[in-house]
This record gives structure tokens, sequence and C-alpha cells, in this order.
């Protein structure tokens, strides 16, 4: 992807996503379009522990360790982790990703379940089949969305999910890069657009909306290459209307970079 601009919606890990695009020869633009916001309610929390410690759970699902860390903070200022370690005891855990894995190893967890590599939803899904769920109670860490393919499919199997937010995704304060990208986009100043969630696929179009410019970002990205992070991104994508050019097997950045060298005409270089 030599002297080619790569526009990335990243926020959590731009810099770091940026100097893998720079590594692949590569002219990174940052559009970050996500704003990470805590919604940790402290006496929602402590009502569930109490509640909880009356009605167990069967099963502990965390997702993110961002949520998880935050979720441990939060019993912390409560007082409550003793508890909130005491209901983990008593119930199975199943974690999906070892981000999450590593806090809980950190606050002594035993983990039951882990979801097998590339750690999307439905490897998670995979791990907890055989567990027996029906009528049961089932937590669920929250990360910046309600991740409704999990809940829905536990809820098909008869579970009671009982959401625990502990963050959320929100558009960032500063929306003009994200305005500016849909300017070039028009001006067919980039080459390719790099999607990695979900989320930003709708804050990118809510800006638009509001600028009145949907049509216009709508033909800016099919003019260009739209890289997708994986299934769910892609489907956002194509809930508007934009077809990927090109989606990361598995779902990882790595990948993603490398797919989009290769799309675009270069070698892929190693990334150390």
């Amino acid at each position: 992807m030599k002297d080619k601009t790569i526009a990335l919606l990243e926020s959590r890990f731009a810099e770091h996503l940026a100097d893998m695009v720079r590594k692949q020869g590569g002219v990174p633009i940052s559009a970050p379009a996500l704003a990470e916001v805590p919604e940790v309610d402290l006496p929602r929390i402590r009502a569930l522990v109490e509640e909880l410690a009356r009605h167990p759970a069967r099963l502990f699902v965390f997702q993110t360790g961002v949520g998880t860390r935050a979720l441990f903070d939060a019993t912390d200022n409560l007082g409550v982790t003793p508890a909130l370690q005491h209901l983990l005891q008593r119930s199975l855990v199943a974690v999906r990703g070892p981000k999450p894995t590593a806090v809980l190893r950190g606050r002594q967890v035993r983990i039951d379940f882990s979801a097998a590599e590339p750690y999307t939803t439905r490897q998670l899904l995979d791990a907890v089949a055989a567990l027996e769920i029906g009528g049961e109670r089932v937590v669920v860490q929250r990360y910046g969305d309600s991740n409704v393919e999990l809940e829905e499919a536990l809820e098909q199997r008869g579970a009671t999910v009982i959401e625990v937010p502990t963050y959320r995704w929100a558009l960032p304060r500063d929306v003009t890069p994200l305005v500016n990208l849909i300017d070039r986009l028009g001006a067919v100043d980039v080459d390719a657009v790099v999607f990695t969630s979900a989320s930003q696929v709708q804050n990118l179009f809510a800006v638009a909306q509001t600028e009145g410019r949907t049509a216009e970002l709508k033909d800016g990205l099919r003019r260009t290459l739209v890289a997708s992070i994986g299934p769910v991104c892609s489907r956002a994508l194509e809930h508007y209307g934009v077809r990927p050019g090109l989606e990361a097997n598995p779902p990882k950045l790595g990948p993603l970079v490398r797919a989009l060298s290769q799309a675009l005409g270069g070698e892929t270089r190693p990334e150390a």
C-alpha cells in the first residue's frame, strides 16, 4: 500500500493501527468515530450483588478487559468485591477473550469457559453450548453496545439475561475529523477506509445525517476500498448500502492490515 492514503476510524488503538499501516507503506489519516464514556451505576451494581446473593446466577459472561476491570473497580469502591468474588465462585464463568481472562485471573477468579480464536460472539456461544441455562439467570458484562446476538441467543435457550453496563460508545466531542473524512471521500482523496467496529459505521453515518450528507457519504464509500474487521462490522456497512471490499479473516487487526495491503497491490511486509 505504498503511499496510499488510509482512513482509520479506530479510537482506542488508533496509534497502534496507524503504525501497522505505516509499516506497510501506507499513509494513515485518523478520524476517530468513538468516544468511550463510563457508564457505571454504583447503586445498581450494589443492588445487583445483593440480589444475586439471594438468587444466584448460573453463568457470568465477561466480554472485554476494559469492562471487566471497570466492574471490579466499581465493586472496590462499594466495598463489595469479596461478595462478587463469592458469587463468581458459586456460578460458572465464561470469557470472550484474553483481555477479560487476564483481569479475572488477576482477581483470582476461576474461568470455566473460554471462547476460541478469533474470540467472536459465535465462539463464545459455542463454548457454552452444552450448558443447560433454561430458566436460569445469566449475567452479561456489557461493552460499548449491547451484544444483541449474544443476548438473543441466550434468551432463546430459556435464560434470563441480566446486563451490567460498564461503559458505552458515544460520538467524540469533536466530529470535525469525521466531517473532513466525508469531504475527502467526496473528493476521491482517500484510497481506503478501515472500519474496526459496527459502532464506527453507525456514528459516521450519524454525523453524515446531521450534516445532510448521507447520500454523499455513501457515494464516497462506494468509490473507495472499504475494509471491515469482521462479519458484524460488515453487516452494519451493508445496512447502510455499503458493500465492504474486504473482510478480515480472522477478525483481527493484523489480518485486516495484511489483507488491505494485498488488496492495494502491495507486498505485505513483516510487522516486526
